[in-house]
């Protein structure tokens, strides 16, 4: 699939951002065929040097979410640099005209300053709280109590977990949200002025998946569970060899299927009819957890992992082992890595970096995942896509000369 036979191909959008929200709705829409144009201060964003980091200083962080972009170095503090981005915004072109921002005290970057010189600007500014206020993920995880019922059962303080999942959810939402502006301005010719708040992401999943109604409506108090899943039967089991599986039996056929792997038809039948319940059944599985947990461990602290696996592998059981993630690029006897075989997977040489598997696209478009396409280095594009304002080699050298810009060759 060439880059014009993208979905957005011809779209152009200027990000400025930092972290991870903003800059992963945008790297989604360089994913689906966008011109994203990240333009960052000189020396680079907060974020630009961010861990983890490769053997050379370069940040795996930076080079992961600005996939696919072109790179731009302004100094966003001179008046110059201001008017050399908003020019860059305002002559975009007529499928131009998108910012996507998370940058906060910038008058010069907001909508009501870029629409007199855009009339039809697209506009997302991703914010901590809808008043404005500041928060980052960890904040406002903490804020809307996911910590509080997270780890083991009894545990006493907080647990985070690692992955940023309202950055991530946030910056879907930026890129969706640029998308249903695009489509409405292609109707009515209108732009529009949107802003999505981390929190309002965070407490509108909480919302949607009846965590609130249920402490609302029910007064349940949501306690800690462990790795039983809430609501029905799924937990980690250990197997004789030291290997751990996640086992999830969301449906009756998923109960009856594991049943019969482990043997143990007749022991929950027994127990079934002795307690008077139905296994068969989310609500029993879930009362009874610990019990049926306990009769699972038994067979598979009996049983090697190589037998579980070969066990669980013929049912519509919802299973997995556990992995970390040296186990998922650990290359097998035959050179390759357990992920390599995965199509959204692609291999690809950044700078500072060097050869390695990174994720493209994960919407596979015609059966196909577009290639993955490598981070640019910070101030990569900054001369090409100023030669694109018409501005002149001696203009763009004596920009350069003034430290209004700054750019970095092509590797």
């Amino acid at each position: 699939m060439t880059d014009s036979e993208l979905p957005l191909a011809g779209m152009c959008v200027v990000e400025v951002s930092s972290f991870v929200a903003a800059p992963l709705g945008g790297m989604t829409l360089a994913q689906l065929g966008a011109e994203v144009i990240r333009v960052d201060p000189l020396g680079g964003a907060p974020d630009h040097h961010r861990w983890p980091l490769a053997p050379s200083g370069t940040s795996l962080y930076w080079a992961g979410l600005n996939k696919g972009k072109k790179s731009v170095s302004v100094d966003l503090r001179s008046a110059q640099g201001q008017e050399l981005v908003t020019r860059l915004i305002a002559d975009s072109g007529p499928d131009g005209g998108i910012v996507l921002t998370n940058a906060v005290g910038r008058g010069w970057l907001s909508y009501d300053a870029l629409v007199s010189r855009r009339p039809d600007l697209i506009h997302v500014q991703i914010e901590g709280h809808h008043d404005g206020t500041p928060a980052v993920d960890y904040t406002v995880n903490a804020a809307v109590g996911f910590p509080m019922v997270t780890g083991p059962e009894g545990h006493a303080d907080p647990v985070n977990h690692v992955l940023p999942a309202w950055d991530i959810a946030c910056g879907l939402y930026a890129a969706l949200g640029i998308l249903g502006a695009d489509r409405q301005r292609r109707v009515s010719g209108r732009g529009q002025r949107m802003s999505v708040a981390l929190y309002d992401v965070a407490l509108a999943a909480a919302g949607n998946l009846g965590f609130l109604a249920e402490a609302q409506v029910n007064r349940v108090v949501r306690k800690r569970y462990g790795n039983y899943l809430y609501g029905g039967f799924a937990r980690d089991f250990l197997s004789r060899d030291g290997g751990r599986v996640m086992v999830v039996a969301l449906t009756k056929r998923h109960w009856a299927d594991l049943l019969v792997a482990t043997e143990l038809v007749d022991v929950v039948g027994a127990l079934e009819k002795s307690l008077g319940v139905d296994f068969s059944t989310e609500d029993d599985r879930f009362e009874y957890r610990e019990v049926l947990a306990g009769l699972l461990a038994r067979w598979f602290s009996r049983t090697d992992l190589a037998v579980v696996k070969a066990a669980l592998a013929g049912t519509s059981l919802l299973w997995s082992t556990y992995n970390t993630f040296t186990d998922l690029v650990a290359e097998s006897a035959d050179g390759t890595a357990m992920i390599a075989a995965n199509p959204m997977m692609h291999l690809i040489d950044q700078p500072g970096v060097g050869r390695h598997l990174a994720p493209g696209l994960p919407v596979a478009l015609d059966g196909v995942s577009p290639t993955a396409v490598r981070a640019p280095v910070l101030g990569e594009h900054t001369t090409p896509v100023l030669t694109r304002l018409g501005l002149s080699d001696a203009q763009i050298a004596d920009l350069h000369t003034r430290g209004v810009v700054r750019g970095s060759a092509a590797p």
